[in-house]
């Protein structure tokens, strides 16, 4: 436990740091993102903040081998998340196509299945496998998708890895604390600079980053005392807000027609909130109350039987898709589904 609050502090401190380093340096050499009709700034804005967060968890990373011995399985997570970031920078810089990015990503997936980080659910390997491509590759755009207003994607991470790091510390699983912490610093430090006001964003390459790195966490995450329903079933609510903003966003999108995938707009969760009378800064701070609900959620869950582990399933998936239902009709009434 001692080992966390190091770990912690360095990705916070080097983030801090950090970023206005990279900020300077994305402007210099014209890394920005320009204004366009369905962005929310109106300036063109430094876009290698996932550089800063990848350097801070790095960082930690490296504080982590203090602490702990470096396995293979360790060597594979940094492996892959390492070409997560990669393929995010050279997406920001020169875009990349849906296919290309996907087949990419894939590739980081099969070097965490190599190293031994899979799921590992009592069915054949190759539908574990087959679900650990669908879980990594779903959370990682889901969290994507997410980064669509200033400090949004990294304040719900930075949630949901402080969740994942008590949830870790509680069970004895230190290495995965250790690496939820330095998360969890890293997004707050990067949050200084990015939430609204954003003077930096976190492009595909933070926003990747974070993604794959909270769906690798969700999958090391074990409850020895509790069934594999249990086990499985917590990572899925502390992951509840990109989970459900993507849901939305593809039956919204589908309904009208439009490639949930290949088509942005200003449809998704924070947009909502904004339509329905929020300011930015309101609509982010609600999502950030919303992400600790499902983090408090998992808490719960992690503890409860499998009967009462149903039932919050049952009732927190009753009351998500009766959100979307709403949300959908309150859009039809405002804007004609043809628009």
């Amino acid at each position: 436990m001692t080992a966390l609050i190091p770990i912690f502090f360095a990705a916070l401190m080097i983030t801090l740091a950090g970023t206005p380093l990279v900020r300077r340096f994305a402007l210099r050499i014209g890394f920005v993102d320009a204004p366009a009709s369905r962005k929310l700034h109106q300036e063109p804005m430094p876009l290698l903040g996932g550089v800063a967060i990848f350097m801070g968890a790095i960082a930690a990373f490296f504080i982590l081998f203090t602490f702990f011995s470096i396995t293979p399985r360790v060597i594979g997570i940094w492996v892959a998340l390492s070409i997560v970031a990669i393929i995010g920078l050279v997406d920001d810089r020169r875009g990349m196509s849906a296919r290309v990015k996907l087949g990419g990503l894939g590739i980081a997936v099969t070097v965490l299945i190599v190293f031994g980080v899979s799921v590992q659910l009592p069915l054949p390997m190759w539908l574990n496998y087959l679900i650990t491509f669908v879980w990594i590759l779903g959370i990682s755009n889901a969290t994507n998708f997410l980064d669509n207003m200033d400090g949004l994607a990294a304040g719900t991470s930075g949630v949901t890895a402080a969740f994942v790091t008590v949830l870790a510390a509680y069970n004895e699983q230190y290495l995965v604390s250790a690496l939820g912490a330095a998360v969890f610093g890293a997004c707050l430090g990067f949050l200084r600079y990015n939430f609204k006001p954003a003077q930096i964003f976190m492009g595909d390459a933070g926003s990747l980053f974070l993604g794959f790195v909270l769906a690798i966490l969700g999958i090391l995450l074990r409850f020895p005392n509790n069934t594999n329903l249990v086990t499985w079933l917590v990572p899925i609510f502390l992951l509840g807000l990109p989970i459900f903003d993507t849901s939305l966003v593809i039956v919204s999108r589908s309904r009208r027609g439009v490639n949930p995938f290949t088509t942005a707009g200003k449809d998704h969760t924070s947009h909502r909130l904004t339509q329905l009378g929020f300011t930015q800064r309101e609509a982010v701070l609600i999502l950030y109350l919303i992400s600790g609900t499902f983090g408090m959620v998992a808490l719960f869950v992690a503890q409860a039987t499998p009967l009462d582990a149903v039932v919050i399933t049952a009732v927190m998936t009753s009351l998500g898709l009766y959100t979307i239902w709403w949300l959908e009709r309150w859009r039809d009434k405002q804007q004609p589904i043809n628009q």
